[in-house]
């Protein structure tokens, strides 16, 4: 067995060589794109696979290629006892940035800022450093570790299950995707569409004309925006900016040529975690209820989503879907993307639903409800996942944890949904400190530089204590 000094030496001497590998893999804007020639989920997915690909090789791994959706790099024999998943793909930037998102910088407060850094180059770029700690070190391993590094996380993560219907999983899987210590249990989803048409109007007195809000179902926006015909911006100003501040947000005014455009921002934040940010879709769409707009659909659609979905109401309760239990918590709503045009609205919500959700008691009353108001509902529900945590392989993991550390270990759940929802007895593990806020999916993505020297330690303790 390594010894730990030995592995802690060696991550800390390689400090700055996995900070460029993280900045590498970090320019490039690997946001889900069209499909390319060995680019399925678009160019820039397809160089980050690429480069990743390039580092492992460099490092001295076997490396494959899954038809440019996964790349695996392995290490130790053929007899398989531990998958790493990792994903290289990334939400948006968003707005309300303070640097180039695509341009990571180490800042004084000794963090890494760029959108990657926490979700989930980072993670990618930790296990790798962490195998090739292992690797370098020696001596070598009875069983094969591999990483696995997918480019659809985001968007539904079909290309960890285009890779697992060609190979089987290994016995033990966990994703650096997440928190320390061990997270056991993942809320599942309920997706909701909704959507309602009526005819163009154009009423006496002022109305929305256009409104938009968020860029990606999974993430809460900084801002959201909408124009309005036949009112005065000294007046709007002046009737929304108290409201935006009562709501925790902002706003901003400009004249159009037909009236008025406010923009209110709020603060982003991973949908799974609708409670870390201030949604500006559902603020915006307060304050302009409560403006003298004229009585025509546009104004009808806000009232009833201010209804259904108000703001500050992340648990589902206004639309009926409140729901908790012991082992995953409670439900969360975040409604992430709002359209409204002169012909009609639409918009996304973004639920994680603990293991007592069922079809009866979470999306046929939100579809009723919305159906009542005349809009026309769609929503998909994938079940939780759940791991007990008395095996052997998830109180490994704490060990390691609690060696680095020296902090206790525990298991928890979690609203997120990583690669592991859908192989049996799968666990995130890591790679973000208790506690510590990295802005995921938000503006400003950030991460402690030496907790990402501590991760990789971690990891590598767990690769050894797994496969040593």
């Amino acid at each position: 067995m390594i010894q730990n000094e030995k592995i802690n030496a060696w991550v800390d001497s390689h400090r700055e060589e996995l900070l460029e590998d993280l900045k590498t893999l970090c320019r490039i804007p690997s946001v889900n794109g069209p499909a390319a020639v060995d680019a399925p989920y678009g160019i820039e997915a397809a160089r980050a696979l690429t480069a990743a690909e390039d580092l492992c090789r460099g490092y001295g791994f076997t490396v494959a290629d899954h038809d440019h959706r996964v790349m695996t790099a392995d290490l130790g024999p053929e007899e398989a006892r531990l998958d790493i998943l990792a994903h290289l793909d990334v939400v948006g930037p968003g707005d309300g940035w303070d640097t180039d998102p695509f341009e990571p910088v180490i800042k004084p407060d000794g963090y890494i800022y760029g959108r990657g850094v926490a979700d989930d180059k980072g993670g990618a770029v930790a296990a790798l450093y962490a195998m090739r700690c292992i690797r370098e070190l020696g001596p070598d391993l009875r069983y094969r570790v591999r990483l696995i590094l997918g480019t659809d996380e985001e968007c539904g993560s079909s290309d960890v299950a285009y890779y697992y219907k060609q190979q089987p999983p290994a016995p033990h899987t966990f994703t650096p995707d997440a928190d320390f210590p061990v997270c056991n249990g993942e809320k599942g989803f309920y997706r909701l569409r909704f959507k309602k048409s009526w005819e163009p109007v154009c009423p006496a007195g002022p109305y929305v004309t256009a409104l938009h809000g968020g860029f990606q179902m999974n993430a809460v926006p900084t801002q959201a925006w909408a124009e309005l015909s036949g009112i005065d911006p000294m007046n709007l100003m002046a009737g929304a900016a108290p409201l935006c501040a009562e709501l925790g947000a902002s706003c901003e005014v400009e004249q159009t040529d037909q009236g008025a455009r406010i923009t209110v921002t709020g603060r982003g934040c991973h949908a799974a975690s609708p409670k870390l940010g201030i949604n500006p879709n559902t603020a915006l769409i307060q304050v302009l209820t409560e403006l003298p707009l004229a009585d025509d659909p546009s104004t009808r659609a806000l009232c009833e989503l201010h209804k259904l979905l108000p703001h500050g109401d992340s648990s589902g309760k206004a639309i009926g879907i409140a729901q908790a239990d012991e082992r995953t918590g409670a439900l969360t709503c975040a409604f992430t993307i709002i359209d409204i045009s002169p012909t009609g609205a639409e918009g996304l919500c973004d639920c994680r639903i603990p293991l007592c959700a069922t079809t009866a008691n979470c999306k046929d009353i939100a579809d009723n409800r919305l159906s009542a108001l005349g809009y026309e509902a769609a929503g998909m529900m994938i079940p939780p996942h759940y791991t007990p945590a008395e095996g052997e392989f998830i109180q490994t993991l704490l060990g390691c944890y609690e060696a680095v550390t020296g902090r206790p270990g525990a298991c928890y759940s979690m609203g997120g949904g990583t690669y592991v929802h859908d192989v049996p007895g799968g666990v995130a593990f890591g790679y973000k400190m208790p506690g510590v806020e990295v802005n995921m999916h938000g503006a400003n993505e950030r991460f402690p530089v030496e907790d990402l020297l501590t991760a990789t330690k971690i990891f590598a303790h767990a690769i050894a204590a797994l496969c040593g």
